[in-house]
């Protein structure tokens, strides 16, 4: 989704701190307790508490079937501070 002022909502997040999460859900299928099966979940979450995630994993014991059996997280920050490097010279623009 795209603002009034044309930043998209990802974009914003990503500037307050958000970085890309992806979780990957292992859990009992509800007939078949037995056997795991893979969920993968991603979104714009914040480290290192990850409330979206807590969120979703909330949602997913109260209203979902099929227990959680392991949670695995993955996290990267999309923008990152600039790398500085010595410059050998200076340029002058007139």
């Amino acid at each position: 989704m795209v603002s009034r002022v044309g930043v998209s909502e990802d974009f914003r997040k990503q500037v307050l701190g958000y970085g890309l999460t992806t979780a990957e859900i292992l859990y009992r299928m509800p007939d078949h307790p037995s056997l795991l099966q893979t969920y993968v979940w991603q979104n714009y979450d914040l480290f290192p508490n990850f409330p979206v995630l807590k969120d979703f994993l909330s949602f997913w014991q109260q209203k979902l079937e099929g227990p959680l059996y392991a949670v695995t997280v993955a996290h990267s920050k999309l923008i990152k501070p600039a790398e500085l490097r010595a410059v050998d010279g200076v340029f002058r623009l007139h």
